[in-house]
């Protein structure tokens, strides 16, 4: 994903592996194709205040069947373009979801949490929102974990993550790069029991993953393609998908 006014592309690749009930049936291995080249690959995107005018009618004939969203940075930034793009995609038949991306030197992570929920990042078991997603990664305005130690990154992430399930009932996707992870948190792998992954890499395969998931969930696999923004796979069917919408 991409930060606001980001020095250099904060790149989001989700890989989903959940160790919670919601997505356990999704775990169908690692994709050894070109993505975009697979017949049945269930595919998305993920975009933000950089992509403000996306046609999404277009990007549904094209394939698409699931877009994630920027909804807010830390606690004082909200995508101006949310609102139309996160009614846009679903008007136009998409599952979509909110991801918000976390600056955490700057506000405790219930606070960000909660400012997420209150700005768009909400969830319902409607059958069209997916679960919420903590972009974690690197630092486009400074150092590249915020200048937290490993047991600081790993206690703001917990709070972020528990305030957002206390919420919504549903815990939040989480966002990372695998070396990114292995850097600021020591490869920690506590999250895994409850937050999906979405994981992010160019090459053919998802590649390594952070400890404690043995999959993921999504995976963002390119920074350009088909659709307007970053390109994005989801680890299972289109019912599978519907059924992450539903909390089942």
């Amino acid at each position: 994903m991409r930060c606001r006014c980001a020095v250099r592309p904060a790149r989001r690749g989700v890989a989903l592996a959940a160790g919670c009930c919601i997505f356990a049936a999704l775990v169908i291995g690692q994709v050894g194709v070109n993505p975009a080249a697979a017949a049945t690959a269930v595919l998305g995107l993920d975009v933000s205040d950089h992509q403000s005018a996306v046609d999404w009618s277009a990007v549904a004939s094209a394939g698409a069947q699931f877009a994630y969203i920027k909804a807010t940075e830390g606690t004082g930034f909200v995508n101006p373009d949310f609102a139309s793009q996160y009614d846009g995609a679903y008007q136009a038949g998409l599952i979509r979801g909110a991801y918000h991306f976390a600056l955490p030197n700057k506000s405790s992570g219930a606070a960000q949490a909660s400012y997420f929920v209150a700005n768009g990042g909400g969830w319902t078991a409607d059958g069209h929102t997916l679960p919420g997603v903590l972009d974690i990664e690197y630092n486009p305005y400074g150092p590249e974990c915020y200048g937290l130690s490993h047991s600081a990154m790993v206690s703001w992430i917990a709070s972020f993550t528990d305030t957002y399930e206390s919420l919504t009932t549903v815990w939040p996707v989480i966002y990372t790069p695998t070396a990114w992870w292995v850097t600021c948190t020591g490869n920690y792998s506590g999250f895994a029991a409850n937050d999906p992954l979405w994981t992010t890499s160019s090459g053919n395969t998802a590649g390594s993953l952070p400890a404690g998931w043995s999959t993921y969930t999504f995976w963002q696999y390119a920074s350009a393609g088909t659709f307007p923004g970053d390109q994005d796979l989801f680890n299972g069917s289109s019912a599978q998908l519907q059924q992450v919408a539903v909390g089942g």
